[in-house]
């Protein structure tokens, strides 16, 4: 068994959590021991080894994946990493991993996003083991049994009774109101999105039903085939049209976090006795059914309010009535358009050897926190119009700055003058904390000459 991991997607709707250069699924949630993405993995790796699982991404999240799998102790493989020259929506990113995994072997594929949670993680194991031979003659689905009439969700009616599941009747694009009850009245299932099936199904079906995804992916060229075919979902494209569809029913405690209406639900469990949903220590009084969420330590108090999600971070407050978490996504554009960096990027930023958060940013200085894991380096590099003052507070660092080197443990500083070359690696085994003060009259990316690139990107 291979799995295929579709680790696209920039989570829009739940900003400010998440971001586009840092979105949803790597994240880790309140009560979550890993990240969503992590505990994909650990999905993932319950079904087969490292070496049969498949991430299908883009070069923004590369260093993300990279990071988060060793993090679980894992060695990423990098030919198993599969970079989409353009997102081109999930037909085309589940292609793009079958093609890559038929050149070693056909066999049966289960096709995860990154950014869903299940609650019972063996009972899902378990329905996808039973369901194995099905896949060898079927495309599966996996469809929740739905516990109310979600209109955010597409739906599946089954049809004929297999040995196991069902066969597919029809597919139904995300309903209204009144539609989604009465699908839910007449045992509809959601579209989990989640596939299981054999490559060679999968692929005979994408020739006859979907021929320019097809034909696009004859060439060896990755960066032709994602110019050449269409932007076209899964569903749509190929599961609407074929006849060779199953669905397995399966309720297993799946949310994909798609808004914050989801994420109440996530954790509604935990509310209080008034519905109320709260992380810390915020102060909610004559208020219920509320969302709170705090990614600081500053004191949030919620007086007189009903039904409203807070979502509090450092450089970004989002206040909206659960009702309307659907515009959140407007307010993001809105950000975009105005050339705001906040809709894409947090104060963290992660990078191939490590990590930075800007913790306060003036006009003429910059003050960062920087992290670098064991054996990971900083490429020598120049500033033309700034300085730099280093202050190590964990670990070790091997500092280079022209031709000179010195270790720097903890307490101890080093400054660089701008115009000259500088270098920054931890050759421990602990994780290396740096606070970083720049100061000059040009504090953008521009002032930057990065060298040693090859040797970046290989870390």
């Amino acid at each position: 068994m291979k799995v295929i991991v579709l680790c696209g997607g920039s989570g829009s709707r739940l900003w400010p959590l998440s971001r586009s250069h840092y979105p949803k699924q790597f994240l880790r949630l309140a009560h979550m021991p890993h990240s969503i993405f992590q505990l994909t993995l650990q999905r993932a790796l319950s079904l087969c080894a490292m070496k049969d699982i498949y991430f299908v991404t883009s070069e923004v999240y590369k260093h993300l994946i990279y990071g988060q799998i060793e993090e679980m102790g894992q060695q990423p493989l990098q030919d198993n990493i599969l970079l989409e020259p353009t997102p081109k929506n999930t037909l085309p990113a589940i292609y793009f991993g079958v093609k890559r995994i038929r050149q070693v072997e056909d066999d049966v594929v289960v096709v995860f996003s990154s950014d869903h949670i299940i609650d019972n993680e063996a009972l899902l194991t378990k329905t996808i083991r039973a369901g194995e031979e099905l896949a060898r003659e079927y495309i599966v689905t996996f469809g929740i049994k739905p516990h109310a009439p979600e209109t955010v969700y597409g739906y599946i009616k089954p049809g004929e009774k297999l040995s196991i599941g069902h066969i597919v009747d029809s597919f139904h694009e995300k309903p209204d109101t009144e539609t989604a009850k009465k699908y839910v009245e007449q045992n509809y299932l959601w579209n989990s999105g989640m596939f299981m099936f054999h490559t060679r199904v999968f692929d005979l079906e994408v020739k006859k039903h979907v021929p320019e995804v097809y034909e696009a992916f004859e060439s060896d060229d990755i960066d032709e085939c994602f110019k050449n075919t269409p932007a076209i979902s899964i569903d749509y494209g190929l599961l609407e049209k074929s006849r060779c569809n199953a669905v397995l029913p399966m309720n297993v405690g799946w949310n994909d976090l798609g808004n914050f209406v989801a994420f109440y639900d996530k954790y509604h469990t935990s509310s209080d006795g008034y519905g109320n949903v709260r992380f810390n220590d915020e102060i909610i009084i004559d208020g219920k059914d509320n969302l709170i969420y705090s990614g600081g330590d500053k004191a949030i108090a919620v007086i007189g309010l009903s039904n409203v999600v807070v979502i509090d971070q450092k450089d970004a407050l989002l206040v909206c009535d659960r009702n309307d978490t659907a515009k959140v996504g407007d307010a993001v554009k809105v950000l975009k358009e105005s050339g705001d960096k906040r809709a894409d990027l947090h104060l963290t930023e992660y990078q191939s050897w490590g990590s930075f958060t800007t913790l306060e940013n003036g006009s003429r200085y910059k003050v960062r926190r920087l992290t670098l894991p064991p054996e990971k380096a900083l490429p020598m590099q120049m500033h033309y119009h700034r300085s730099v003052h280093w202050i190590v507070v964990n670990g070790a660092a091997m500092i280079q700055v022209d031709d000179k080197e010195s270790i720097l443990r903890n307490g101890e500083s080093a400054y660089v003058a701008a115009g000259r070359k500088y270098k920054l690696e931890n050759k421990g085994k602990v994780l290396l904390e740096i606070m970083e003060v720049q100061s000059g009259d040009y504090l953008t990316d521009d002032d930057v000459v990065v060298f040693e690139m090859e040797a970046m990107e290989e870390r």
